[in-house]
């Protein structure tokens, strides 16, 4: 059941950026672009996104446990460290050199299109160096 939960959640937020067209790079590239050709329309995204995501944590705090799991995997505001500020910057330059992250990737990836495929592969790819050198500290 977890499963496919998970698939139905992946599948809505995929439809999501495909539909909304979050998943165009040039529109990413057009919303970072503040002194040119600025494109507000991620902006309203995000912003409309606040909408189900405050109700569904407000609906959180009212349960005693989740509808799939034993207890709630919440953030309990940790500290900032260096791997954290050097994760979002990394992420950051990334977003915006190529105007991709990884949701609006994959979701991508249903265009067929080579440059989302080599984005996926080498953010795998990145993933995979992450585990082998974070295993061996």
């Amino acid at each position: 059941m977890k499963a496919l939960a998970a698939l139905a959640c992946g599948l809505l937020f995929g439809a999501g950026l495909i539909i909304s067209d979050m998943a165009n790079p040039a529109r990413v590239l057009a919303f970072l672009d503040i002194f040119g050709a600025w494109d507000p329309s991620l902006a309203l995204v995000m912003a409309a996104g606040l909408v189900p995501s405050t109700l569904a944590y407000r609906w959180h705090l009212r349960r005693q446990a989740p509808v799939l799991e034993d207890r709630a995997q919440v953030p309990s505001g940790g500290r900032i460290d260096a791997p954290l500020v050097i994760g979002a910057a990394l992420f950051g330059i990334g977003w915006g050199l190529v105007g991709l992250c990884p949701g609006p990737a994959v979701a991508a990836l249903v265009t067929g299109r080579w440059p989302f495929v080599v984005f996926v592969l080498a953010m795998l790819g990145g993933m995979a160096l992450f585990r082998l050198f974070h295993a061996r500290r």
